[in-house]
């Protein structure tokens, strides 16, 4: 997906570490690309936010110190099961328990800004594939809001 069509699409996605100057950073950097960032800077601050907002893709630090991200995920997946999230962490070993919970893919930190582009755009995908349910350009995962 090139510059210009994610422009067009508007991808919306939530940032969630704990980590302020990385995430203010990155968020920064994905919005010159345009990607619309929201930064959740705790697990309790991102499902707030979630709860009253929809998203295309979430990228999610699995170690916080509020809430750890394993639990944020499952919480995540039962508001919207089929909402992508990408887990962005710097501990490897939690990755695997990620992705049987439903994480979409992970990184490792640090990471390239254009790999984390590319995973961006294939969850961002995902949610137009021919026959999925909701198919026109702006289309988000309505979230159980409870």
């Amino acid at each position: 997906m090139t510059r210009d069509s994610r422009k067009k699409k508007n991808i919306e996605v939530l940032l969630v570490d704990d980590e302020k100057g990385f995430l203010d950073v990155l968020s920064n950097r994905l919005s010159r690309r345009s990607i619309q960032a929201t930064k959740a800077y705790s697990g309790t601050q991102a499902i707030q936010i979630l709860r009253k907002k929809d998203f295309h893709v979430i990228v999610l630090d699995l170690k916080m110190e509020d809430m750890d991200g394993i639990e944020v995920l499952k919480i995540m997946k039962t508001m919207a099961p089929e909402l992508p999230v990408i887990i962005l962490t710097g501990h490897g070993s939690s990755t695997r328990e990620g992705l049987k919970f439903g994480a979409f893919d992970y990184l490792t930190k640090p990471c390239d800004l254009a790999e984390l582009m590319d995973k961006i755009d294939q969850a961002y995908q995902t949610l137009n594939r021919p026959g999925d349910r909701n198919t026109d350009d702006d289309s988000r995962f309505q979230i159980r809001r409870t």
